[in-house]
C-alpha cells in the first residue's frame, strides 16, 4: 500500500510538472446527442474543470487558485469572492438546488503539501467555512438533499471514499478496498453514488448505494476510465477515458476522449474524438441543467507548434 501511495503522490506531482509553460485552454460546450461543439473561450493560459450554474446562465472554472464565472457568450464575469476563496484546486461545484458552493482548497496552514481540505460557501461565494479538518480531502459530490458531501481522502495510507454532513461533523468511510477510489458523485435521484476505482488493477467505473452497499462494476475495457458524471435524467453517465494505462493516476497532457454510457443497456459510445487533455478536462460535474450538454476543457501544447 505504501508503494501505491508513493506512486499516486508521484503521479500528482508529475501532473503539475507536465503542464507546459505555453499552452492554450479551450472551454467547450458539447451537445451530447449531436456532438456539436461550441468553444466559449480559447485562451493562452491554464484553466480547468467547468461546472454549470443551476440556472444554466454561466460556467465556473478554476484558474490560478481562484474560481471564475464565464457566461454563455464567453464573457468573463470575474472571480468569485477572491478574498475568501483562493488556492482552490479543480474539485468544486454547486449543490443540486444551486444554493451551496463547494470547493477543495490547498491549505498551506494545515500542512506544506498534500493539504487539500473541503469547504462550503453560499452560492455567491460568501461565508466560506471548513468542513473537513482532516487532509488530504478532495471533494466530488453532494447529496440531492444537501445533507452530505462525498469526497476522496487519504486515511491510514489508503485512498477511499468518505461522506460527511455538509455542516461538518464526523466523516464516514464508505469504501474500504485496496486501491484508489475517486470521483464520487450522487445521481440526481439520490439512489446511487458513481465513482472510479483502481481496485481491479485498472481504473474502471463503478456504482454503489449511498451507504456503500450494492457495488457494481460498469466498465471492463482496456481504457483507463475516470470521473463518471450522472445525467439529470438518471439515464446515463459521461466520463473521461485515457487511451493508455495511467497506473492509478490521472495526469495532464495525455490522449483522452469523452464517452457516454446508457445505464439501462450499458451501451457505451464515444462523444468526442481523441484529444489532448486529462487532469482538468472534466474532473467535476459539468452537465447542463437541461441534460443536453456537457462542458469540458481541451488543451493545446503551444511548445510543440
Amino acid at each position: 500500500m505504501k508503494r501505491l501511495l508513493a506512486l499516486i503522490l508521484l503521479v500528482s506531482f508529475n501532473s503539475i510538472a507536465q503542464v507546459p509553460k505555453e499552452l492554450s485552454s479551450e472551454l467547450i460546450i458539447l451537445k451530447v446527442k449531436s456532438g456539436k461543439e461550441k468553444v466559449l473561450i480559447k485562451e493562452n493560459r491554464h484553466f480547468e474543470a467547468p461546472n454549470w450554474s443551476r440556472d444554466g446562465k454561466f460556467l465556473i472554472i478554476n484558474a490560478g487558485g481562484f474560481l471564475e464565472k464565464i457566461d454563455l457568450k464567453g464573457n468573463n464575469l470575474g472571480k468569485i469572492n477572491p478574498e475568501g476563496i483562493n488556492t482552490v484546486n479543480n474539485d468544486h461545484g454547486l449543490s443540486f438546488d444551486g444554493k451551496i458552493l463547494v470547493f477543495s482548497k490547498n491549505d498551506k496552514d494545515a500542512a506544506p503539501t498534500n493539504n487539500s481540505r473541503v469547504y462550503v460557501a453560499n452560492a455567491d461565494g460568501s461565508n466560506p467555512r471548513l468542513v473537513t479538518p482532516n487532509f488530504p480531502s478532495y471533494w466530488h459530490g453532494i447529496s440531492p438533499d444537501n445533507n452530505f458531501l462525498i469526497y476522496t481522502a487519504r486515511r491510514n495510507d489508503d485512498w477511499d471514499l468518505f461522506k460527511i454532513p455538509t455542516q461538518g461533523g464526523t466523516e464516514i468511510n464508505i469504501t474500504n478496498t485496496a486501491g484508489l477510489d475517486d470521483g464520487s458523485e450522487y445521481s440526481y435521484d439520490g439512489n446511487w453514488i458513481y465513482f472510479n476505482s483502481h481496485r481491479s488493477g485498472r481504473m474502471h467505473i463503478y456504482r454503489m448505494r449511498p451507504d456503500g452497499s450494492g457495488v457494481a462494476q460498469l466498465t471492463e475495457d482496456e481504457l483507463d476510465n475516470w470521473f463518471p458524471h450522472p445525467s439529470p435524467d438518471n439515464k446515463s453517465i459521461v466520463y473521461i477515458s485515457y487511451l493508455e494505462d495511467q497506473k492509478a493516476g490521472h495526469p495532464f497532457g495525455k490522449e483522452v476522449k469523452l464517452r457516454i454510457m446508457n445505464l439501462e443497456t450499458k451501451e457505451i459510445k464515444d462523444i468526442t474524438p481523441v484529444f489532448y487533455g486529462g487532469q482538468g478536462t472534466i474532473n467535476v460535474h459539468s452537465w447542463s441543467p437541461d441534460g443536453k450538454s456537457i462542458a469540458f476543457v481541451r488543451y493545446t501544447d503551444l511548445t510543440k507548434k
